[in-house]
């Protein structure tokens, strides 16, 4: 991508990441609850690296991780977007959230919007979302946004013993489930 994408929601900034944005990833990765599914919780040091990776994500690949921000506070709220890194299963939606800003309806909508994103910008035909068996939340976010579970579990590369389910949807399924977004959608 020759320019940084810029997508606004009703209520929310995603853009892509920058140094700046390093103590919204500490805060995240500092929370067990918030870590929990996302790696667990890491010391500064290992977060500035991850966060380096991600911001690669997007030099090598050309999308990534957004940062996500509240457009009346200019808050970081959390990261959401397409993750497709070596090995990985398939092109990926992923969302993690601030605990602070969890029940606002933040990790659907800026969902919503990178779904949105990969199927109209990327022209992916399929995304995934790896979600822990447990993790409820990840699992509702998902449902919300139409996507299925696919009743397959997968490997986590890198992370050795880690499984997840695969949930999906196609490019068809988000032209029919985009509807429920249509309000927050709009800028």
């Amino acid at each position: 991508m020759t320019a940084s994408p810029v997508i606004e929601t009703a209520r929310l900034r995603l853009r892509v990441p920058q140094e700046s944005d390093f103590a919204g990833f500490c805060a995240l990765m500092s929370d067990p609850e918030a870590a929990r599914h996302i790696g667990g919780t890491q010391p500064d040091a290992i977060t500035w690296r991850n966060m380096a990776a991600l911001m690669g994500h997007w030099q090598m690949r050309g999308y990534g991780f957004f940062s996500v921000e509240e457009k009346a506070t200019g808050q970081w709220v959390g990261r959401v977007g397409p993750w497709n890194p070596h090995q990985w299963p398939a092109p990926e939606v992923g969302w993690s959230i601030l605990r602070a800003h969890w029940g606002k309806g933040y990790g659907p909508e800026a969902a919503a919007a990178a779904l949105d994103f990969v199927f109209d910008r990327l022209r992916w035909e399929r995304v995934i979302h790896l979600i822990a068996k447990d993790n409820i939340n990840s699992a509702a976010v998902a449902r919300k946004l139409g996507s299925t579970n696919t009743g397959e579990v997968v490997p986590v590369p890198g992370f050795d013993g880690v499984f997840t389910e695969v949930w999906a949807q196609s490019r068809a399924d988000w032209a029919a489930n985009r509807a429920i977004f249509a309000d927050v959608l709009r800028p």
